[in-house]
């Protein structure tokens, strides 16, 4: 009889994957965390019953996480990621040649540790020099920071355990404070489908702390719906006012310069949750 993993998304909907094996579960200080073989999408990060990544599709969510605002600011050399101890993120962020550090902070170590150990062609770089690994409380590093990073990527889960305050005004404030006078920050905000009103609440405390303030979309097939938004704020670089000759050749596998724009191109349903009342 053949396994099956199924994340429950809604109380009445969820998306199956079939299982060849489990490669290792354990409940963490945190959260907890399977990474299981499937048939369809290789090796798949789970944490608490959610699909956090997985081989086949995760190019796609890491090359939006990072290209958008690394090709949006002009010259990005300190770059903070928050969560993300997958790897991908860092990766991605390695592509631009301007970055002089990375700098990763994840609050749970065995995410970092079985992601090497699982998934090697996402989590490949965090061995790199230009890489320093933090296994800390992002919202608590976000605090103590003032001024220290062109752009900074929340590579959160959904708002639940660890990453609840990940998604509150205060952190956005932080992060503001903790960028420099020219900075950037993008945040993953779930999906319009089934999280509206946590896109909508994070829209609007975002345009509150940042002049310029964006939603741009991704599909990602493993994610709820598999339609999924990103919020940037910016305190002055327009995203949709990229010079052409600053869109430098990366390997990508997502994102274009043609896709940079085109993903601001809202649904009308995605972007009346922009709208104020």
């Amino acid at each position: 009889m053949a396994t099956w993993f199924t994340e429950k998304q809604t109380e009445n909907f969820g998306i199956t994957a079939k299982v060849n094996r489990s490669l290792h579960k354990e409940q963490t200080d945190f959260q907890e965390l399977e990474m299981l073989e499937t048939e369809e999408w290789g090796n798949m990060l789970v944490l608490d019953d959610m699909v956090m990544t997985t081989e086949r599709d995760e190019f796609v969510y890491h090359e939006m996480v990072a290209h958008i605002p690394l090709f949006t600011h002009p010259n990005p050399k300190h770059v903070l990621v928050v969560g993300g101890g997958d790897g991908g993120v860092i990766r991605e962020v390695l592509k631009h040649e301007s970055v002089e550090k990375a700098t990763l902070v994840e609050i749970d170590g065995k995410v970092i540790e079985y992601s090497k150990q699982y998934l090697p062609t996402i989590a490949g770089a965090l061995d790199d020099e230009r890489v320093e690994v933090k296994v800390d409380d992002g919202f608590m590093h976000i605090a103590k920071s003032e001024s220290v990073y062109d752009v900074i990527m929340v590579d959160s889960t959904e708002p639940v355990g660890p990453a609840v305050n990940l998604f509150s005004k205060g952190f956005y404030e932080g992060i503001a404070k903790a960028l420099k006078e020219d900075g950037i920050f993008v945040a993953q905000t779930d999906n319009p489908w089934f999280k509206a009103d946590l896109i909508k609440q994070v829209y609007g405390d975002v345009k509150e702390t940042f002049p310029i303030t964006k939603v741009y979309t991704a599909n990602i097939p493993t994610y709820p719906s598999g339609l999924w938004t990103f919020t940037m704020g910016s305190k002055i670089y327009d995203p949709l006012q990229v010079a052409d000759e600053r869109f430098t050749n990366i390997e990508t596998k997502y994102y274009t310069k043609e896709l940079h724009n085109a993903s601001f191109a809202l649904p009308k349903f995605v972007k009346d949750l922009t709208r104020s009342e």
